[in-house]
């Protein structure tokens, strides 16, 4: 089966093509392709390739078992791919420019199925190139771009089977997903909400039920040999070590918030030094995770509340801090600084009085400001897309649902690269949300 492209596609795909090369370019000036977790993507893609050692950390010095679960394999294996002809992280970047734009034209041709009209291209395109975060992720050393594209075919294949009856897209919906999952561990507890979305699917279709379900807990299947050959490896059974650690460093934020940074700060170094001082992982790790329940216990309405108000945060966050560490005017060391100077804190420290010293130390803010304009914008047509009811509330639910799945993972965490694998998703949908009423609609 070949591919036709009438015009219109030329032209929306050369308009992608061109945005992707400019940011190129930027990159190649500004050579800021590296983030906060680059390094242990490129130490375990290295490891492999010398040692066939899955492990994130340095092989220099002592091996720590965190390392080994840490970073999931699959984009280690992406890197690799490269690694094996030649160490360059340019050649790198530039395939994610082009998985990028791949990733763009598959979420219109998925819309496309749902009644998306392509005369809506230029609004489309609009918000698209308003968002930065597609670009810059795009020329980091980062997995979000790949996680984007499972994510994508996750949503594009649940879409076709819906529509189609066919159980062959329940298959590539698991497939999707236990690679969705091997990029970056945030996907591996929706296996459970997977195995719901097949069956309600499969019983809404009318399909006998035994394929389905099997094919629905394949997934789930694969979250626990991975959880096993973790245990074989480091004697504790689990699938991420991140899990334990994001149990307590999600309270950092929420104490930074509460009670400053230097009172954050402390809590976060007291609970390290007692975790560092337990002889074992197995321990430490339950240690974490223990005492992030505890916490939670204990300051439950407190806490939801400000991690659901991050969670929603993530839905309009333009994403400053990225394009400005992007371009070299921010570094990892003064983000991390004690003393936050960013937008919010500024304001609580301030008020308004202090917004215009912020914007004259900050010349990307006229910039921030449109894209958090268009992300008002998109906001809105999510929101009448949910309730557009020329599209079948079924896809609409499993839209919400996915959506609002990665928005409560990350939480107080929360920023544009954990809002990445679904905001192409987000985008079109609010495209369509947006589209005059009376345009047809393929309700599925």
């Amino acid at each position: 089966m070949t591919l036709k492209f009438d015009r219109k596609d030329r032209v929306f795909i050369g308009v992608v093509a061109l945005v992707h090369v400019v940011f190129f370019l930027l990159a190649c000036c500004y050579k800021r392709i590296y983030m906060g977790d680059s390094f242990e993507y490129i130490y375990e893609a290295l490891n492999i390739k010398q040692y066939s050692f899955f492990y994130s950390g340095n092989p220099a010095l002592p091996i720590e078992p965190e390392y080994m679960t840490q970073r999931q394999p699959l984009y280690p294996l992406f890197l690799l791919g490269v690694y094996l002809f030649t160490v360059n992280n340019w050649i790198v970047i530039f395939l994610q420019n082009i998985l990028s734009v791949v990733n763009i034209y598959y979420s219109r041709k998925v819309l496309a199925r749902l009644g998306y009209d392509k005369k809506y291209d230029w609004l489309l395109l609009l918000l698209v190139l308003a968002y930065p975060s597609q670009f810059i992720n795009a020329n980091t050393v980062a997995p979000d771009i790949l996680l984007q594209t499972f994510t994508l075919l996750y949503f594009g294949s649940c879409v076709s089977f819906f529509q189609k009856k066919d159980i062959k897209y329940a298959v590539w919906m698991s497939l999707a997903l236990i690679a969705g999952m091997m990029v970056k561990p945030v996907l591996y507890p929706f296996v459970l909400v997977h195995v719901l979305i097949v069956i309600i699917i499969a019983v809404m279709q009318k399909v006998k039920m035994q394929r389905p379900v099997l094919i629905a807990v394949v997934p789930l299947c694969a979250a626990m040999l991975y959880s096993y050959s973790n245990y074989l490896r480091t004697d504790k059974f689990h699938f991420t070590s991140n899990q334990s650690f994001n149990a307590i460093f999600y309270y950092y934020t929420w104490y930074s918030h509460k009670d400053g940074t230097d009172s954050a700060s402390s809590f976060l170094a007291h609970e390290r030094s007692v975790i560092n001082a337990i002889p074992e992982y197995r321990d430490r790790y339950d240690y974490g995770n223990e005492r992030g329940m505890q916490l939670l216990k204990a300051n439950f309405i407190p806490y939801m509340a400000f991690h659901l108000k991050n969670s929603a945060r993530m839905f309009i966050e333009p994403g400053k801090a990225e394009i400005d560490l992007f371009t070299g005017k921010l570094t990892y060391g003064r983000l991390y600084n004690k003393e936050q100077t960013g937008f919010f804190a500024t304001y609580k420290k301030e008020g308004l009085s202090g917004m215009g010293t912020y914007v004259c130390n900050n010349p990307s803010m006229p910039l921030v400001i449109v894209v958090l304009l268009f992300n008002l914008l998109r906001l809105v047509g999510f929101v009448v897309f949910l309730f557009k009811r020329n599209i079948h509330w079924v896809v609409r639910s499993f839209v919400f649902v996915l959506v609002a799945y990665f928005a409560v993972a990350a939480g107080p965490i929360a920023n544009t690269r954990y809002f990445l694998p679904v905001s192409l998703i987000v985008i079109g949908c609010a495209v369509m949300g947006l589209m005059n009423k009376k345009d047809k609609t393929v309700y599925g």
